[in-house]
């Protein structure tokens, strides 16, 4: 959460904004096939000289559309939370061909390009690379991974899927601008918002067939765990759903 206020985005905080994605805007569009492919995956394309060996430990790509990965300059691959640069690769699958969208302009170039190479090994294919130089441009200097959070997020809901099946999209973001503080203050939120839902939720513990409930508990003049069983014998305890969670 540090790193939100006014510092370089970590692994973790990237790949949150895409668990949170999936989980609140690609789950609604059943038919996608739409892979966020997280940090460390990039990464290790990056980095293995034969992507085909990593196919166990990636995503299914063979029915993708489209694939995001966030890229990043770090080659030192024993160095945790390394690099210094962030930014946005788009493989369009079905029209293969990458999109590359660096805030400083050529910043990570060589990283996609290589990146690209890769993923078209591993998916038997030739994928042309292309550099969109109107890509939205930072201003801080430690913006960039804000750009490929909010980038990710317009490219997926405005571009991909608001269209139709057949429709030409323009992957250009020429023009296109970002509030580096806002959307910082804006995801800062969100974390937030989540965070309070955990621990709302961790208000009702399951372990072993006994259920800690503070309020039930107290109503019913216990200082102990009720038992599941129990509990719903006598109707003071709903039957708990995924949903309920």
């Amino acid at each position: 959460m540090q790193t939100l206020k006014n510092d370089w985005l970590t692994d973790n905080i990237i790949s949150f904004w895409e668990e949170y994605l999936e989980h609140e805007f690609l789950t609604r569009y059943k038919s996608s096939n739409i892979i966020l492919l997280r940090p460390s995956m990039s990464f290790m394309i990056l980095q293995t000289p034969d992507p085909r060996t990593l196919r166990e430990a990636l995503p299914d790509f063979s029915r993708a559309t489209h694939v995001f990965l966030p890229i990043n300059d770090c080659r030192n691959v024993s160095q945790a939370e390394g690099g210094t640069h962030w930014s946005l690769l788009l493989i369009s699958v079905v029209d293969r061909i990458a999109f590359h969208y660096d805030s400083l302009y050529q910043g990570n170039v060589w990283e996609a390009d290589v990146v690209t190479r890769k993923f078209g090994y591993l998916l038997n294919m030739p994928i042309r690379f292309m550099h969109l130089n109107d890509s939205p441009q930072q201003d801080g200097g430690s913006d960039c991974g804000v750009f490929v959070c909010m980038n990710m997020r317009h490219l997926l809901m405005k571009r991909l899927l608001m269209a139709s099946a057949h429709e030409k999209v323009s992957m250009s973001l020429g023009g296109r601008k970002v509030d580096a503080h806002g959307s910082r203050k804006e995801m800062a939120k969100i974390i937030e918002g989540f965070r309070k839902e955990g621990e709302r939720r961790r208000s009702y513990v399951i372990m072993l067939g006994t259920i800690v409930a503070p309020r039930t508990n107290a109503d019913l003049g216990f200082t102990e765990p009720v038992p599941v069983q129990w509990a719903r014998s006598r109707g003071v305890l709903p039957e708990l759903t995924e949903r309920s969670f």
